[in-house]
């Protein structure tokens, strides 16, 4: 069985009921999610030995944010316990032409104020496979640039390979900061996984013929970006995520994945969105499985799409779906019929 190790931020995320706005009602949803753990939390449920790493206060939130990923099967084992708080998110679902808002409430959370001296790599990455992180942690501060950094030299001294979602927000950092830092950070990657805007945002490399705004996406465009990444940092493979948003509530969900020879495009699935948050990291776990599980390209980037066609289905961050389920609808059966 492969080993997997994510590293990252957790957070609550409060939410109101069903597409409510912000205190339409007194209620809210309390739930965790961020993007490795998401990532953990689909691999995990894909049978892999799963490993998060993070760092959270030994308060009573702390441990719900630890349990959550327990009750999935997630390893927590690495999880640094200490720092005064976990980080919280706020969202705001979107509907029809009202799009989805997220506000962030993780300043000084517990891992954004981790020391590098808190995490031993060696200890983390023995046995393992693979190990992943997005554009989102580094994000967080210099220093945890610093802790992203030696987690990748220690992962690469043991032979593991290493994929990043570039993720950019513009909530957390500018695009110079992320540039410099994800300029350094992928000298390291392996395997590579952008959308539409990450590549133009961090890097500059910009599909041409494109407007994600008006729902035009342009194939040949995609393939050049692939290839611009690949050739610029050595990435072994490069995945886009390619969404086009007819509204808040629909959308068109497809990917590409470039292996250094060949483009394969997935089928384009139109989803009715329930929830879109960790529709991207549903596409990373889907992929990393494939490609461990000894998937074809074409293979690999149908199981990602697929798996992550079906998180938009479901309420959270996680995507609560197993192999079978996401290998039923990669082979053609879409039609959402009762299960009887």
């Amino acid at each position: 069985m492969a080993r997997i190790v994510t590293f990252g931020e957790i957070m609550l995320r409060l939410a109101p009921n069903g597409y409510y706005r912000f205190f339409q009602n007194d209620q809210m949803q309390a739930t965790f999610g961020g993007g490795e753990a998401n990532v953990a939390v689909s691999l995990a449920n894909y049978g892999m030995d799963s490993v998060y790493v993070t760092k959270l206060p030994k308060h009573a939130i702390g441990q719900a944010a630890v349990n959550s990923l327990r009750s999935f099967g997630v390893d927590t084992s690495k999880i640094v316990r200490g720092g005064e708080r976990v980080g919280i998110y706020y969202l705001e679902k979107g509907a029809s032409q009202r799009g989805s808002v997220c506000i962030y409430d993780r300043a000084y959370s517990a891992i954004q104020m981790a020391a590098a001296s808190d995490f031993d790599w060696d200890d983390i990455f023995e046995g393992a496979d693979w190990f992943h992180f997005t554009g989102i942690t580094p994000a967080l501060g210099p220093n945890v640039v610093e802790i992203c950094r030696e987690a990748c030299i220690a992962a690469k001294k043991k032979g593991v390979k290493i994929s990043c979602d570039l993720n950019y927000r513009g909530k957390l950092w500018t695009r110079e900061e992320a540039r410099a830092a994800m300029t350094d950070l992928c000298r390291y990657v392996d395997v590579c996984i952008s959308n539409e805007e990450d590549a133009k945002d961090v890097f500059g490399i910009e599909a041409e013929d494109t407007d994600i705004y008006g729902g035009k996406l342009n194939h040949e465009g995609y393939k050049s970006v692939a290839k611009q990444l690949a050739d610029k940092f050595g990435f072994e493979k490069v995945a886009i995520t390619l969404r086009t948003s007819i509204s808040a509530s629909d959308n068109d969900w497809a990917g590409m994945l470039y292996d250094g020879e060949n483009y394969c495009f997935s089928k384009t699935y139109h989803l009715r969105i329930v929830d879109r948050v960790g529709g991207g990291d549903s596409f990373g776990g889907g992929l990393i499985y494939s490609l461990l599980s000894g998937k074809t390209t074409q293979e690999a980037i149908e199981f990602a799409v697929a798996a992550s066609a079906l998180k938009h289905s479901i309420e959270g961050d996680y995507n609560r779906v197993s192999v079978a389920e996401v290998e039923k609808l990669a082979g053609g059966d879409a039609s959402g019929r009762v299960q009887r």
